[in-house]
């Protein structure tokens, strides 16, 4: 009987079993954007936060390929970018600048995704953005909100504008993100219902916000084909419209992010998967 993957790549004992568990599901998720050509060299980031450990969250360490990320070498950080306990690599500061606001600020945000695809880095470069006329893009209807392009993401102050601009611009950050000496904050935002789940950084690229990381991973797959559509669409000439309650038709209708259907698991499992038969070393 062949061995198990827990036995051929068994858990570090100082590392909790929740803990690990989430790297290795992390991990899965690099080597699957990997496999998507989602990768940007040594960049972007997907975070993920820990399980039972509030304000740590984990990160790919700066200076891996996306196909060399496992679960041992992510790094651990809280939400100022510190690295929690021992790690041979440091991370992107870009990583945590927006990550960290989004993780501390909504209790539910576990996983944010950021890549630079072709498609949705041009989508992000038109003023109109996503474009509600295929049918990727419908199921997101009502669920993208824009932030302004302000540079590279390196300065903690923007993490804040930009989780502003995640909120719908709907007044000022809570008093523990503003910055030194900020005016007190009137509205704190209580979780995912309060925020839009993707996030188009103008001129820039998208960011997902998921419950999980395999809802993260719907969004940002839902998202990226949208704008593969939108940018072949816009070639051949005038996009078609599609009517409001259609729209909020496929919102409701769209059963890859409903939790009864497993809100997009089933689709991280079968990718992951695919992983596994090529090379499973992320696992260790």
């Amino acid at each position: 009987m062949p061995d198990s993957f827990d036995d051929r790549y068994p858990r570090p004992e100082h590392i909790a079993p929740a803990e690990w568990s989430a790297r290795v599901q992390l991990a899965a998720a690099y080597r699957i954007f990997d496999r998507l050509g989602w990768a940007e060299l040594i960049y972007n980031h997907i975070s993920l936060r820990v399980p039972g450990e509030p304000g740590h969250f984990l990160l790919n360490p700066f200076g891996l390929h996306y196909s060399e990320v496992c679960a041992s070498n992510l790094v651990k950080v809280d939400v100022r970018g510190n690295i929690i306990g021992d790690s041979a690599w440091p991370i992107n500061p870009a990583g945590f600048t927006f990550h960290g606001a989004i993780h501390e600020t909504l209790p539910d945000a576990h996983c944010v995704m950021h890549v630079h695809t072709t498609a949705t880095m041009a989508v992000c470069c038109l003023d109109e953005g996503l474009s509600f006329t295929n049918f990727y893009a419908a199921q997101l209807y009502g669920q993208v909100a824009y932030h302004d392009f302000e540079g590279i993401t390196v300065h903690l102050d923007e993490g804040q504008r930009i989780l502003a601009s995640a909120r719908g611009n709907a007044g000022p950050l809570p008093s523990s993100l503003a910055p030194s000496g900020g005016a007190a904050q009137a509205t704190e935002p209580k979780g995912l219902q309060d925020c839009k789940p993707v996030l188009l950084l103008r001129n820039h690229g998208p960011v997902t916000i998921g419950r999980t990381l395999a809802h993260g991973f719907g969004l940002m797959w839902v998202l990226n084909r949208a704008c593969e559509v939108q940018v072949a669409s816009q070639s051949l000439g005038r996009l078609r419209p599609i009517g409001v309650q259609v729209l909020e038709g496929c919102v409701r209708d769209s059963l890859n992010f409903n939790p009864k259907f497993g809100a997009g698991q089933d689709v991280f499992d079968a990718m992951q998967r695919q992983v596994d038969r090529v090379d499973p070393s992320y696992r260790g």
